[in-house]
Parts: structure tokens; sequence; C-alpha cells
């Protein structure tokens, strides 16, 4: 019996006289699958985890806590941890991505939104609830970019001195890093990760959660790897939310150019990785729709590497990488 039996042999148990129907609901970067459980008069989003590859219980950890923090997160309707199955509330089919890619107009509305959740989730931030996001972590998270994206996607494994370059930029970057308040963060807080909802937005696939620098979400949103905003709108969003962080209590920089150049500093951080892993799941997954995402994040970290003179060699190590790009399709 498949996957995909397993979980209707289990729906039926919990609605035995009701009719219901499967259609997939989102696609996942990991082994997750959504389905949206269509039933008489209501929807529901069943998650397929298996248990060989996922594990439920971090979803099932993060959920409670924003949940107590009045993030709308999904309801846990009913779980079964042996076969990776949980269903969840319906926070709807529409995900920021698709809503912003339709129309902008309403931008300004979905980011104030988005932000000010942010802050709930970071308001109630504590130790011992999450793990942390230490260098340890952070450094493994880095070595996709040699690993995947230079030596898997390029096939330009770097030489020596391309090596010392990168070893003193991420030292660097995991310094400040480090150096930044620790708080709450989602991981993935993103256009794909936030649903036009009532309340707005809903949060989904948070099970990833860290205690981390404060910075880190607030990159994922607005240097988000799937849409581009013009700087002049990044940096408005980033003034609002840290006016309003400030407002909060939260411990951010009392200098905005320090809080910005954090900010900076940690997109640099996380585009690395994310074109690491981009190609990962292209030449190990399967999954080569990520290598067309590719560009805005690489827009993102060079447009970071030119402003920052401590940043200007990994520039440079990224002019010498271009020439390298693959034309044409991908090989596994």
């Amino acid at each position: 019996m498949d996957r995909l039996q397993l979980l209707e042999y289990w729906l039926k148990a919990f609605y035995p006289d009701q009719p219901f129907t499967l259609s997939p609901a989102s696609a996942d970067a990991s082994f997750r699958r959504y389905f949206r459980v269509s039933l008489p008069g209501k929807t529901l989003i069943v998650m397929d985890a298996p248990p060989q590859q996922e594990d439920c219980r971090p979803f099932l950890h993060a959920a409670s806590i924003f949940s107590h923090a009045s993030i709308h997160v999904p309801d846990i309707v009913a779980q079964d941890l042996d076969q990776g199955f949980l269903l969840l509330s319906d926070l709807g089919a529409t995900t920021y991505l698709q809503a912003l890619t339709a129309a902008t107009k309403n931008a300004s509305q979905l980011y104030q939104d988005a932000i000010d959740t942010l802050i709930k989730i970071q308001s109630v931030s504590q130790k011992n609830i999450f793990p942390e996001y230490d260098r340890a972590l952070l450094s493994r998270e880095l070595e996709f970019f040699p690993d995947w994206y230079m030596t898997r996607h390029l096939h330009t494994p770097p030489d020596d001195d391309q090596r010392n370059t990168l070893k003193t930029v991420f030292d660097l970057i995991l310094d400040n890093t480090l150096a930044q308040p620790q708080v709450f963060v989602h991981r993935d807080y993103h256009s794909r990760n936030l649903m036009v909802s009532t309340p707005n937005p809903g949060v989904i696939d948070f099970q990833d959660a860290v205690l981390g620098p404060i910075t880190y979400d607030l990159v994922s949103l607005l240097k988000d790897a799937y849409i581009q905003w013009e700087e002049a709108q990044v940096l408005d969003w980033t003034i609002r939310y840290w006016e309003k962080a400030r407002h909060a209590g939260l411990p951010v920089a009392t200098d905005f150019s320090i809080f910005y150049r954090d900010f900076e500093w940690m997109g640099v951080q996380r585009h690395l990785k994310v074109l690491g892993i981009f190609a990962r799941l292209c030449y190990r997954d399967n999954k080569p729709a990520y290598l067309q995402d590719m560009p805005i994040v690489m827009h993102h970290l060079r447009q970071t590497c030119k402003r920052y003179n401590e940043l200007h060699p990994l520039s440079r190590l990224l002019d010498r990488l271009e020439d390298r790009q693959p034309e044409t399709g991908y090989t596994f």
C-alpha cells in the first residue's frame, strides 16, 4: 500500500460516512506533501511526512508556541506520528506570492501585516524553547554554497585561494550574525509561507524554528527568493519594522544604520545558503524548478557584497564565477 492509500485509509477512520476528495495543496522543498481535503461544507489540510525522512514533532511544538502567542497558524485536528500524518485546519489557498504576483497594489498592507506578526513572534522569545541557531548550524548552511552551488551546479570546486576567501568572509558573517540579539526565528518567513487569510497572515512551514538573529526573518521576508522589490521599497519596510520593533521593546540597535548593516549581512548568510539549497534541490532531489529562482537570490547577494568593503573579496569571487554559469539545462 503506497502512502496516498495509507493516507486515505487514515482519513476514512475520521470521516467514515462523509465523502471527501484529495487534491495537492502546495509544493514543499522537503519530503513533506500537503493535500487539501474537501469535505461537505469545509476543507482541511493533511500533511504527509514520511517518518523515515521527516519528524512531525517540531511542527507540533512550534504550532503550540506560536498559537499561544496569537499567531495565526493551523489548528491540529488530528495526528498520527507513527505514520507521519497530521490533519490541520485550512488557512486558505492564496499565498502572499500568488496575491502579490496578481496585483501589487495591496503589497503595502500585506507586508505591514507580516511585519506586525513577525514582531508578535519575536516578542514572546525565550531561551530553551527552540534549538539555538548556533555557529555550527550557521556554518553548515554556508558550506552549501561551495559544496552544491560551486561544485555541483557550476562544476567549479573552490581552489585554495577561493577556499581562503570563503573562510575569511564566512568568519566575518558569522561574527556579525552571532553578535545580534537572539529571538524566535521562523527560518523561512517569506511569500510562499504566508497565507492571505483572516486574521492576516496565516503562517505555515515553521517546523524549523530556532532561537537566532533578530534580522533573519526580516531578511527572509524583504529579500525574498521568489519576488523582488526596489531597494527603496525594501528600505522603507525595513525602517517601518525597526520603528515598530523599538516601540514593542525588542532589542534592535538604536542606530538604524547599524541595524540595517546587520540586516544586510544576515542576508549574505541566507543567500549563500539558499543558492546551495536550490542547487541541492535540483541535483539531489530532482526539483529543477528552483534553479529559475537563483537570479533573484544572486542579485540580493551581489548588491550587498558591493556595498561593504569587507565583502568585496566575495564580490570578486562571484564575478569570476559568472563566467562559469551553466548555459542550458542541468545534469544529474
